[in-house]
Formats: structure tokens, sequence, C-alpha cells
């Protein structure tokens, strides 16, 4: 943003230099002149929708390096994975001075929510970023100071069921533990009606099958057959680790090799839940590590997840975990920080953010921008 001030009182101060004269007064007035023309006019509002999640905290802790180098100033507020609490702090940030949202809103299963927090920003006249969690078109394209940082939710979970197939492929028989010739699996599911958990449900086991099938393997068969869902949900809505391992732990009391029944694989929305899996399996003597050769010190359940936390990457370089999809924090705020310059240079919020600068924003199939949503890519990551 333009700052009129610093220029008015350079110019007051070299006037006063020339009349007074004095080194030192010089060495004053230009570190006064620097300190003002770096200064920003911003006053953001960072809204998470809990601060527990891990991957979350990744984005959390880049974007604050990010906004602090730059000399904005900002304010992070905790949703604590509640709606009504969330849109509180906005109303309350707009009132005390917030001139732009960043969002990571709490509710996904209706664009109600995502709404109101964008109306908010229209009727005060300030831009608002949403990121993360995905957010309705509609929403997006109600206001032209609206955007969306993401990722293309169904890709993880292409990703993943490509891993899955390609790992079963050539370990076929080892993961199957009781000889079947079936690989039965257990899903844990982040949220109902969250669109990456609902993508990564889907196609994690999709795509699996369709690798196994189109090499004569049968399609991988939930563990618990009265299950119609095919997957387990946590409850709180909040993808957590405690979840995978009360749900895993319960599983293992009735499946097992003992019981010839035993969960052959683990596929989790995300690592939190990948790694509260392990958890379970490790204290059931499963999912041990490697030894100092890199062999495995017990049998391994193959384990997938999405964030590629670094204590996951170090699970699955240990052994203890086979694979996740990596969803870049440091990306996703590098992206959020794009789109906060431009506001800051007095820009529009979409200003340079394009294919020719590297960005992937949503297009209409004749090639035209559909709507303002850039997506970060994930990646495959494996041993």
């Amino acid at each position: 943003m333009k700052k009129f001030l610093a220029l008015i009182l350079a110019l007051v101060m070299s006037l006063s230099l020339v009349a007074c004269g004095g080194d030192d007064a010089q060495t004053d007035d230009s570190a006064t002149t620097d300190d003002t023309t770096t200064a920003s006019d911003l006053n953001v509002g960072v809204f998470y929708y809990t601060f527990a999640d891990a991957y979350i905290t990744t984005v959390r802790t880049a974007l604050d390096e990010k906004l602090t180098a730059a000399g904005i100033k900002y304010q992070d507020y905790d949703g604590n994975n509640n709606q009504a609490t969330q849109l509180d702090q906005i109303n309350t940030a707009i009132t005390d001075g917030a001139n732009l949202l960043i969002v990571n809103i709490v509710e996904t299963s209706s664009p109600d929510s995502a709404q109101q927090a964008c109306d908010a920003a229209k009727n005060a006249g300030i831009p608002i970023i949403f990121f993360n969690r995905e957010v309705d078109d509609a929403v997006v394209s109600s206001y032209e100071n609206c955007a969306f940082v993401g990722t293309d939710a169904p890709e993880a979970g292409h990703m993943q069921g490509e891993m899955i197939g390609d790992y079963l492929l050539e370990n076929y028989d080892a993961v199957d533990l009781n000889g079947d010739g079936t690989i039965s699996y257990v899903m844990f599911k982040g949220q109902e009606g969250n669109a990456e958990a609902e993508y990564r449900t889907q196609f994690a086991v999709e795509d699996a099958n369709a690798i196994l099938t189109e090499a004569g393997k049968p399609e991988l068969s939930f563990y618990n057959a009265g299950n119609a869902d095919k997957f387990l949900v946590d409850q709180t809505g909040a993808w957590s680790a405690q979840a995978a391992t009360d749900y895993m732990t319960t599983i293992l009391a009735e499946y097992s090799e003992a019981n010839n029944n035993m969960v052959e694989l683990v596929i989790a929305n995300n690592d939190n839940m990948a790694e509260g899996a392990i958890a379970a399996l490790q204290a059931a003597g499963y999912n041990l590590g490697n030894d100092e050769e890199g062999k495995p010190t017990s049998t391994v359940i193959p384990v997938y997840g999405v964030d590629a936390l670094d204590s996951a990457v170090e699970k699955i370089q240990n052994g203890q975990m086979t694979g996740t999809v990596k969803q870049d924090g440091e990306g996703m705020a590098t992206t959020i920080m794009a789109l906060v310059s431009n506001v800051d240079g007095d820009a529009a919020l979409m200003n340079g953010i394009d294919e020719a600068n590297g960005y992937n924003v949503d297009k209409n199939e004749d090639g035209t921008v559909k709507v303002a949503k850039i997506r970060v890519p994930y990646a495959k990551v494996t041993a």
C-alpha cells in the first residue's frame, strides 16, 4: 500500500539536514526513512480451523515466517474446530481493524459458513483468501476480492491408490498374511462432507483395485463385511491420531493373525491417523522398524497416509510406514503470500497468478479462468 507519510517525512528531514547539517542526524534520518518505507499498512487476520492439526501447523509456521519477514502485522486465530467460534473471531477481527482475512474454514459439509465469512469481508470492503479446506466455487465467485488456495482434492487419492496397487503387486504374498488370496484393509476417513476426505477415501481404493484387477488379482476387501460404508470416520472431524489409535486397538482385539483375519493394509486420509494406527500396531508387535541392515524386525502391515509430515517421512525411512502423499505446507504458504503481496502492493488480488508464473489456476475447457482457485500440487513419498 502507498505510504505518502514516508515521502513527506523524508522530504522534511532532508530539508532539516540542509539547514542544520551534522553527520549523526543524517544517519538517524536514513534509518528512520528505511523503517518507515518498508512497513506495511496491512493488518491481517489468519484463521485456522484448529491449531491441533499437524499439517495445518506446517502451513501456519511457514506463513508466520513469511508475514514476519515482509513486515506485515498479523494475528493468528485458533477456531478449535468450532465454526461458530471462528465466525465470531472473523467479525471481531474486522471490528478491530483487520483489512485482509486469510481463512482455513472449519465447516466444509455446506457452503454456508464460507459464504458468511466471504460476505463479512465483502461488507467490510476487504479481501479474503480461503485456503486448504475446499470452498464452493459459488462462494469464491460471489466476491471479486476473494480467492482460494488449496490442492486438487482427487489427486491425493489417485496417488495413494497408485502407490498401494503397485506395492501390493510387488509384495502380494507377503502382505496376504492368511494366504486367502485377498488383501483385507481398513480405511480411516478424516471427516464427513470434506472434499479431501471424500476423494481420498474413494480413489485410494478405486485406483488400487483397478491396478490389482488388471493384473488378475481380486479387489481389496474391507476387513469388516458388516460395514457398508467401508471406512471409519473420526467423529470429531479432527483427523486425529487418537481416533485411529482407538479404532485400531479395538480392531486388533478381534482381527488378528491368531484368528486368521488380520487387517493386512491400512489406508488413512492423513498422516496423523496413519501414525495413530501405527501406534496401535506397534503395541501389538507389528511395524517395529528396520534393523541396522535395513531389514524389518517384525511383520509389517503396509500403512499409507497423506501430508508427508516429517514424523511420517521418518517412519517411512525406518520401515514403520510404507508411503504418504506430500501436501506441501510450504508451497501453500508461499502461494498465499503471493496473494498477500498483491494486496500489500495495491494490485488486484489475482494479479500475476497464472500459468506463466507457475501457478495452477482452475480453468474451463476452453482454457479461460473458471474461478479464482489456485492448486498446489501433491507428490508421492515412499522409501
